[in-house]
């Protein structure tokens, strides 16, 4: 007999697993236990759908856009900052500052396309060597399943029997496998044209800031690296925003590296200024 502290955690195992093969839209069910009503008389419930949700952390949209925004402010904020700094006329700091947005926008919308179709491809790969695995050894696959359940807090019986179960199936197998081994679920794999839709949109808006006084007329260097300031302060507050953290303290943080890059690239451009004059 399956001892009831136990039972409960097959259970919820088996309804977290049959409701990601109900969202494969197969119409299946991973198992009688996910349909039947818990002892106190309620519908069964999926385990973290109850009081609250998780945000995508998959490596998505959030995570290119954050990158493009903050590249988009610290290369063009940097950029104009030693341009200005070697002494270029206004007409060039501005033409510098738009290549430099034109070819940085395009730069890592290709480079975020590449990388994460490479994350999915490789994942893919996974997902095949795992299949042929578990067909050439069928045993050692179960066996290891069993350990990772049991790893998981279940007796060395109820891992067993959860093990033989799930592995009746070869795609829920092999997708358990993989969430438990490579801690990633292969059926939510970030989009690659997302990743770099939202990684040429902002970083071309973070870019543009420090250009906004030179584009209303203004001729002013120090105006465009304020510009890049305030962004750099309200770049780091949003996306400290999306990870609970203090907003002014990343706010503070994204200012003060960014600051040290523009200052270290307008040191840079002063000197070959100076040189360049001489």
């Amino acid at each position: 007999m399956v001892p009831r502290g136990a039972d409960t955690t097959l259970k919820a195992l088996l309804r977290v697993a049959d409701a990601c093969w109900q969202r494969r839209g197969t119409g299946r069910s991973f198992s009688a236990v996910t349909t039947a009503q818990d002892s106190d008389g309620s519908a069964p419930i999926v385990p973290h759908e109850v009081d609250h949700s998780h945000a995508d952390v998959s490596g998505g949209w959030l995570r290119a856009a954050t990158f493009g925004a903050m590249d988009g402010l610290v290369t063009n904020t940097s950029l104009i900052a030693g341009v200005g700094g070697a002494g270029v006329t206004t007409h060039t700091l501005v033409l510098s500052g738009v290549a430099g947005l034109v070819a940085g926008a395009f730069s890592m919308a290709l480079g975020e396309y590449t990388s994460v179709t490479t994350q999915n491809e490789q994942i893919d790969a996974e997902v095949v060597t795992e299949r042929a695995a578990f067909r050439k050894y069928p045993d050692a696959e179960e066996a290891e399943l069993v350990d990772m359940l049991t790893d998981m807090g279940m007796t060395r019986g109820t891992a067993t029997t959860a093990a033989r179960e799930i592995h009746t199936d070869a795609d829920r197998a092999v997708d358990l496998h993989i969430s438990r081994e490579l801690g990633i679920d292969p059926h939510e794999k970030p989009s690659p044209w997302v990743a770099a839709g939202s990684s040429f949109v902002l970083f071309s808006i973070g870019a543009i800031i420090p250009l906004i006084p030179f584009l209303l007329g203004f001729a002013s260097l120090a105006a465009g690296l304020a510009c890049g300031g305030v962004g750099l302060l309200a770049a780091g507050a949003v996306a400290a925003h999306f990870t609970a953290r203090s907003t002014v303290l990343g706010a503070l943080r994204q200012l003060i590296l960014g600051g040290l890059a523009v200052a270290a690239t307008y040191a840079v451009g002063s000197l070959i200024g100076v040189g360049l004059a001489d």
